[in-house]
């Protein structure tokens, strides 16, 4: 499933989209971006899978067209078909969810199909592909590690694979560690994923939650930004970093169920990430020093500002 850190970083590119556009986006419009940024990532997800099904599908198409030869050598009419055959490729292409999403997505028109031939040749060269069709047996430990082995060692190191996710999907950098995760989650629990729905009810609130405070509290959280900010002239510090420590700070004030140390952690994380070299550090002082001063001023009551 979609993690709170990647919905804190599509609340911040949400929030990134509303800061510099012109005329100014309200909050109804704003979550509608948010929606197209967390569509993107069930896209990404959606995607993957089929690439990967795509892929372990392809040792009956290479056996087919060899075997169709004109004049096909003994090799050729004994291709071994056993991954074709996967007993986990079968649960995934059979659930009625995944179905539908790459239906949903038309997923089968962003397919490269020369670049799924391309990692399939790779597999069958491989040292575990070997080790795999040599067993007649079907292990689930085997089955599955097969898929992770095509996915972590075929698909996410492969340039050409990474160029062509690139193409495809503008946030595939902020993605990519969350899609190995909750790929590796998948295939160890594939019936526990909902394609069309890989984001919790109680996520998406907080997401949508975070980008409306964010928005409505502006003005409050400026005013506990601003004093702090010292030496430094509010027009040039970059934009990213006042949006990370509104967001920072709206978690420290409204956010119940989130506790301080870990909202402080997240945002330092994501300003050495996403902005630039010293942003980590400065992102760090600003947030420490307002969660010290709220502290001390009994105002980290953590209370929906809706409900104040």
């Amino acid at each position: 499933m979609i993690s709170r850190r990647n919905i804190r970083v599509k609340v911040m590119q949400t929030l990134y989209t509303v800061e510099s556009t012109e005329p100014a986006i309200n909050v109804t419009q704003a979550l509608s971006i948010l929606d197209k940024h967390l569509e993107q990532s069930r896209q990404i997800f959606t995607y993957l899978t089929y690439f990967l099904t795509e892929v372990a599908r392809y040792a009956e198409t290479d056996a087919r067209q060899k075997a169709s030869k004109h004049l096909p050598t003994a090799e050729d009419l004994n291709i071994n078909t056993k991954l074709a055959g996967n007993e986990l490729l079968w649960r995934i292409i059979e659930d009625n969810g995944f179905s539908s999403a790459v239906e949903h997505h038309k997923l089968s028109a962003l397919l490269d199909k020369e670049l799924v031939k391309k990692v399939y040749q790779k597999l069958v060269e491989s040292e575990p592909y070997q080790a795999y069709i040599k067993v007649q047996s079907r292990e689930k430990k085997d089955e599955k590690q097969i898929l992770e082995f095509i996915f972590t060692d075929l698909m996410l190191p492969n340039d050409d694979v990474i160029s062509h996710l690139e193409e495809l999907f503008i946030h595939w950098d902020d993605d990519a560690e969350m899609m190995n995760l909750m790929m590796m989650n998948f295939l160890q629990k594939p019936g526990s994923y909902k394609f069309l729905e890989l984001i919790s009810l109680e996520k998406l609130d907080y997401a949508k939650n975070l980008v409306k405070t964010s928005m409505e509290k502006k003005e409050y959280t400026m005013d506990l930004i601003k004093p702090r900010l010292k030496n430094w002239d509010v027009d040039r510090i970059a934009l990213l970093d006042m949006i990370l420590m509104r967001m920072g700070t709206c978690e420290f004030l409204y956010f119940e169920t989130i506790p301080a140390k870990v909202t402080l952690n997240e945002y330092i994380d994501l300003a050495k990430d996403y902005s630039t070299a010293q942003s980590g550090h400065f992102v760090n002082g600003i947030l420490d020093n307002i969660h010290k001063e709220l502290t001390l001023e009994n105002k980290l009551n953590k209370v929906d500002y809706k409900k104040q």
